[in-house]
This record gives structure tokens, C-alpha cells and sequence, in this order.
């Protein structure tokens, strides 16, 4: 009885969900209410426009002309809808105003996201071997261990893949010399052209996007990457100015992990953070806690970085705990978990996070007399 009764709630969730909001009778002040938290002062709620003010001053948001405000408010109450859908069908997370509120998901897809659209392995990728999974830790994170540099911030720039290679290689490097070196986004975005022979527009294009698998054949050709300091980012498509001699990253292969999720989490712990992709649909919004959607593309569109897991963070909604993946962003630590997303686990491929999932092992120099 108890079990039926859950999945009424969880079809009467999801309807709400879906209802469009031209049709909604909600007002303005009830839903600010219910996807930003505080919105009440002095025992009258506050209304979008105070909300917007707020928004601006928190982000340093400054719009050109009159027009241009208005139109961006109005952007802002859209989604703050659009918050609201989240909310419902993704309850066990918080959604409500981030940096990205005043952008359309369409502007938000062109200059925050960046993985090539046709996203596919290529078919004679690496696999990497099948790893034992019967005494993986309850609990995981790679930036206890110190393998995992601080947030970084691609800006408006479809540079993701960038970042989760050199996350990934980071790692890698840590594990292999017990150095941790914060690697060149910049020089991936300048001078990999890298492209999968397999399939057309597939090539590396700055912040036009790339695929990591391109990035990780790019690094192994090149001779590696070199540090952030001595290639600094600067979040704009420029010439290629690399100095090999300043390398201090190589690759000496990489793979691609299977879909299975004790796989994932066994590669996980044996050979550093993953580089993955994801459906970032959710993520415009997210504020923090457990991203556990009903409904979720698993067309991926995003590149990012695997760090860890937990055992379970508590579901009301859907009364058990919940375990869920660990992923380093790249938007700064203003956005989400400071920085870091989490999403559910053990749910056969949610937004797609398990179907382009790849280790990379560095290599490491001999010392020459």
C-alpha cells in the first residue's frame, strides 16, 4: 500500500510538473516564494522586480540600454518558471536564481555549455579494463586527497571540454608524482584542432567546443600540457602560442570506462577523477543538494569532472536515501555547491552521465643523468 501510494505522489509531482505555465494560476509572488529562498520581508513577499534588483547587484549585472533591462527582466521571471518546473521534477535538489537567470536557455547553451554536438565514441576508443568492484569504499572524493585543484570559471566561453580534460590529467599527474599542478585550459582552446576522423564537425574548436577524448589524443601528440601560469586562460578563442619546453603534464594513454556505474566508481578510485559528460538541462538552475530528475535527456551537452561519491544524502520526497556522484563544474564557485554539482547515482544513466566516461593515465618522466 505504502509503495502504491509513492508512486501516485510521484505521477501527481510529475503531472504538475508538466503543466505549461501560460495556463498556471500561480502568481508572481507565490512562485518567488517557493524557488528562492527568503523571499519574504517584513510579512509581505517580495516581487520579481525586487528579486531582479537583487540579481544584479549580486552578479554585477549591468544592461546597456533601457531596453535591454526590460527585456532581461523579462527574462528573469521566465526563469524563474522555469525554476519552479525544476523544483517539481527534480524535488530532491534546490533550483531557483544563479548567474545564468537572466539568459534564455538558448544563450545559456551557446556560451556556457560546449561539448560538440554530435557526441559519440569513437569506434575504435580504448576500453578500459573490467576492475574488480567488491570492496569499493561507501564513501569517496578525490579532493580529500588532494588530487583536485580549486574551481575554475570558463566564463562565456564553450570551453568545458577544456576543463574537464585538464582536470582529469591533473588528477592523473597527482596520482602519478604526488604533484598537483594546475593545468592550461587556454592552451587547448588555442592549439588543439584535434578532430575524431569518424565523424564530421567533430573537431576541436576553442569555444566553439571539443570533445575530451579529442583533447586527451591532442595532449599524447603534442608531448602534454603546460600550467595555468605559464598559458594563462583568458576565455577568448587566440593563436596558438604554446612553449613545449614548458610542459609539465604528459599523457601516456587514456580509455574509455563502460557504462556500468561500479565500473565508473571502481576507475574512480583506481585512476583519479573522470572526465564525463552530461545533460546540463537541470544545472541553469540548480542551487545545491541532490540532482535527482524524473525526466532528463541523456543527450549530453556539457563537459565536466568526476571527483567522488557519497553513500546517500536523505530523499523526503521519495523517502530513502539517495547516493549520488560528486562533479567539479567549471562556472565558478558562485554557482551551485561552490563550485561542485551532485547527481543522483545507481539510476541507469541519468542525463547521460554514464555514457562518454574516460580515464587517462599520465606519464611520467625519467630522470636523465
Amino acid at each position: 500500500m505504502a509503495s502504491t501510494n509513492l508512486i501516485i505522489f510521484s505521477l501527481f509531482l510529475l503531472l504538475q510538473a508538466l503543466i505549461p505555465f501560460s495556463i498556471a494560476s500561480d502568481s508572481d509572488d507565490l512562485l518567488i516564494r517557493q524557488v528562492v529562498p527568503g523571499a519574504e520581508a517584513d510579512g509581505r513577499e517580495l516581487g520579481a522586480e525586487h528579486h531582479f534588483v537583487l540579481f544584479k547587484s549580486k552578479y554585477n549585472k549591468v544592461y546597456a540600454t533601457a531596453e535591454e533591462h526590460d527585456y532581461r527582466l523579462g527574462v528573469f521571471k521566465a526563469n524563474l518558471r522555469r525554476a519552479k518546473r525544476h523544483q517539481r521534477i527534480d524535488p530532491t535538489a534546490v533550483h531557483g536564481v544563479t548567474q545564468f537567470s537572466d539568459l534564455t536557455p538558448e544563450e545559456f547553451k551557446m556560451s556556457y555549455l560546449g561539448l560538440k554536438r554530435k557526441v559519440r565514441l569513437p569506434v575504435d576508443a580504448r576500453k578500459a579494463p573490467i576492475l574488480p568492484t567488491n570492496d569499493l569504499p561507501e564513501d569517496f572524493d578525490w579532493r580529500e586527497k588532494g588530487a583536485v585543484t580549486g574551481v575554475k570559471n570558463q566564463g562565456s566561453c564553450g570551453s568545458c571540454w577544456s576543463f574537464s580534460t585538464t582536470g582529469a590529467l591533473e588528477g592523473a599527474h597527482f596520482l602519478a608524482t604526488g604533484e598537483l599542478l594546475s593545468l592550461s585550459e587556454q592552451q587547448l582552446v588555442d592549439c588543439d584542432h584535434e578532430c575524431d576522423p569518424e565523424e564530421r564537425g567533430s573537431c576541436d574548436s576553442g569555444c566553439n567546443g571539443g570533445l575530451m577524448n579529442n583533447a586527451f589524443e591532442y595532449a599524447l601528440k603534442t608531448g602534454g600540457l603546460v600550467r595555468e601560469e605559464d598559458y594563462p586562460y583568458t576565455g577568448k578563442d587566440g593563436t596558438c602560442n604554446l612553449d613545449k619546453s614548458k610542459i609539465v603534464a604528459s599523457v601516456a594513454n587514456f580509455s574509455v570506462v563502460s557504462i556500468d556505474e561500479d565500473q565508473i566508481a571502481a576507475n574512480l578510485v583506481k585512476n583519479g577523477p573522470l572526465a564525463i559528460a552530461i545533460n546540463a538541462a537541470y544545472m541553469q538552475t540548480y542551487i545545491g543538494g541532490v540532482s535527482c530528475p524524473y525526466i532528463c535527456s541523456k543527450r549530453q551537452d556539457h563537459g565536466v569532472l568526476l571527483v567522488g561519491y557519497g553513500a546517500g544524502a536523505y530523499a523526503p520526497i521519495r523517502f530513502k536515501n539517495k547516493p549520488f556522484w560528486i562533479v567539479k563544474n567549471s562556472w565558478g564557485e558562485t554557482w551551485g555547491e561552490n563550485g561542485y554539482y551532485r547527481i543522483c547515482r545507481s539510476t541507469h544513466n541519468l542525463c547521460g552521465m554514464d555514457s562518454m566516461v574516460s580515464t587517462v593515465t599520465a606519464a611520467v618522466k625519467t630522470p636523465t643523468n
